[in-house]
């Protein structure tokens, strides 16, 4: 399907209407490839493996060639996205806990904002210390321990709800450590080891549960703890919030240590001062995808002036030639980035994971260098504003006035577990629907699918609760504003109304998948049900990279039906499907959803909702 329009953003339509005649954008290599997708690929049977292969599975060639079937073939190929997904998340745990660790040891410009949170983590896990430092010190030895062990994880059962831990332990699917699970997971997935569909989804949901509870809920804890939980506050999303004559600084990726140092410095009015001497009005800090989101749930800051969108939104936002430098952390840079330096920005890695095409050196994050680091990347930006041709930069007016920071304190804060659940009893609400998403071209226009089912869901009374670059997606498009209740249905905008809160809850991003699940625990025992019996969905209208396929496992095992889009490469087999979207209810309470069409898809929802609502007699 070729991509006539390219996004539901009239900012980003403009963009690359300049970019297209240019230079190579995610767009036009978008159609290009949609022109030779491989079919075999596209329902998960083929494989690459072994020296024997690649091998595909067809009706004429029913196996490969070691004799995997459709089923063990397509599962196995799934299984090695969820894997990446897991290290992924997991390498920004170990990154959150040094943070802590060296900040308590006085080794970086941060400081430990939330003492009273420390402790109270600390208590969860029954960790205790004579002083606020050693408490997190000891904190941070105790969570990377976990993750590094090859025992069942202590964090899991410790932060778990009880009845799910029941549910696990009766399937066998009680996690180890991260490492532990990635070893055996990782093994199992290799050729000739374990072919059974059956037990590689289990597998595969064991070391999703540690993943988005001993590594997710965790880390976004420890940023709590160094940045503050976030609450309810203005800010601004869109390309609009991009002025050429700024010093303008992008933090880029999904972890927010080096834009936080930035944010630091950038306050002090000697840094601004240099920016001016420079013949700029001044130096911000500009958030991209997660990075930007974590930023910005939880700062409200004259120097960081907001996001301007999710990863499809990278090169255009740079060919405007309002941006500097672009500092590219652990996740979701692409490739093409270092061409678009021909409209003036300089492209920067700051983690070790992460290098360009001609670009072989960058300032590695460690905790102890963040503000070497956040120094440098000014001196860059400023130096590079000297050059920078002001002239030729693109002035886009469309910019979103959005409210974000609803963490489960502040859900607790502003609405009360309490009045949510009488609302949800009482038919004001039907629902809640967490919006865990990515952002991608494959089902149509950038954004376009998100947009339509947070839309629809809130049209017909369901709350929604976004995550992700579909939270980015949602904020452009206005649906976390509080003037987005008008797109709601009659009951949930009284409901907006009384509570002054958007239809839309800006939760966070993809990593506050363990945070969702905690709320979801909170909220299950308040009831005392099973989170499965909650009138609780999940959608992923965009669903993009190896991250999200981990999350929407973890989905499942926690019992909860879940919404996928596009298809993923699972139909090559019939038994996976059914497994996936029928059987699996059985083991976990939990299934996967798969619809394209946006209405038809909130139809499935809903009646997910209802049904559960019929079950608990609201």
């Amino acid at each position: 399907m070729k991509l006539e329009k390219p996004s539901y953003h009239e900012s980003i339509n403009q963009m690359y209407e300049k970019v297209k005649n240019e230079t190579t954008n995610v767009v036009d290599r978008f159609n290009e490839q949609e022109k030779t997708r491989c079919p075999f690929c596209t329902r998960g049977l083929s494989c690459q493996l072994c020296s024997m292969g690649p091998c595909r599975i067809s009706e004429k060639n029913p196996y490969g060639a070691c004799g995997i079937d459709a089923a063990g073939m397509v599962i196995r190929n799934f299984v090695h996205k969820n894997m990446l997904g897991t290290e992924a998340y997991t390498y920004h745990a170990i990154e959150a806990l040094k943070t802590l660790k060296a900040t308590a040891e006085g080794k970086t410009p941060f400081e430990i904002k939330e003492p009273e949170k420390l402790r109270w983590l600390a208590n969860l896990l029954g960790i205790d210390g004579s002083n606020i430092k050693e408490i997190a010190i000891r904190l941070a030895d105790f969570a990377i321990a976990d993750l590094s062990s090859a025992d069942k994880s202590r964090v899991v059962k410790i932060i778990a709800p009880e009845k799910r831990k029941e549910v696990w332990k009766s399937i066998e699917i009680i996690p180890e450590g991260i490492f532990g699970e990635l070893l055996t997971v990782g093994t199992s997935a290799m050729t000739n080891v374990d072919s059974n569909y059956v037990s590689l989804v289990k597998k595969s949901m064991s070391m999703s549960i540690t993943t988005c509870i001993a590594a997710q809920f965790v880390l976004e804890m420890v940023q709590d703890i160094l940045f503050g939980t976030p609450m309810p506050h203005e800010s601004f999303a869109d390309l609009g919030i991009l002025e050429k004559d700024y010093v303008n600084i992008a933090v880029d990726g999904h972890e927010p240590f080096v834009g936080m140092a930035l944010i630091k410095l950038a306050e002090k009015e000697e840094v601004q001062e240099m920016a001016r001497k420079a013949g700029a009005k001044g130096l911000r800090i500009i958030g991209f995808i997660e990075t930007g989101q974590e930023i910005l749930q939880r700062i409200s800051s004259p120097v960081f002036v907001g996001l301007v969108g999710n990863w499809i939104v990278q090169e255009f936002a740079l060919a405007t030639g309002c941006v500097d430098v672009f500092a590219a952390d652990m996740n979701c840079a692409l490739p093409s980035l270092p061409e678009y330096q021909k409209y003036g920005v300089k492209i920067v890695p700051v983690s070790r994971l992460v290098r360009f095409r001609g670009i072989d050196v960058g300032l590695e994050y460690k905790p102890e260098e963040a503000e070497k680091i956040a120094k440098k990347l000014i001196e860059i930006a400023i130096e590079n504003f000297r050059k920078r041709d002001k002239s030729k930069a693109v002035r886009i007016d469309k910019k979103q006035k959005i409210v974000v920071g609803f963490s489960i304190e502040a859900i607790e804060k502003l609405v009360g577990f309490e009045t949510l659940l009488n609302a949800i009893k009482g038919g004001k609400i039907k629902g809640v629907v967490a919006l865990v998403s990515c952002t991608t071209l494959k089902n149509g226009p950038h954004d376009a699918n998100t947009i339509a089912i947070a839309k629809e869901l809130i049209k017909r009374d369901i709350l929604v609760l976004s995550m992700g670059c579909g939270n980015a997606a949602l904020q452009v498009a206005g649906l976390t504003s509080l003037e987005a209740k008008e797109f709601a249905g009659d009951k949930l905008k009284a409901v907006c109304e009384a509570l002054k809160i958007p239809p839309v809850l800006s939760f966070g991003t993809c990593t506050d998948v363990g945070r969702a699940g905690y709320l979801l625990r909170l909220l299950a025992e308040k009831l005392g049900v099973d989170v499965s019996q909650l009138p609780v969905a999940v959608t992923a209208p965009e669903y993009m990279e190896q991250k999200a396929t981990i999350d929407a496992v973890f989905a499942i095992a926690y019992g909860l039906a879940t919404h996928v889009s596009p298809i993923p490469p699972i139909t090559g087999s019939d038994k996976v499907v059914k497994l996936l979207t029928e059987d699996v209810k059985k083991l976990t309470g939990g299934k996967v959803i798969v619809e394209e069409d946006p209405a038809k898809a909130v139809d499935l929802l809903e009646k997910v909702i209802l049904d559960k609502r019929k079950a608990l007699g609201i």
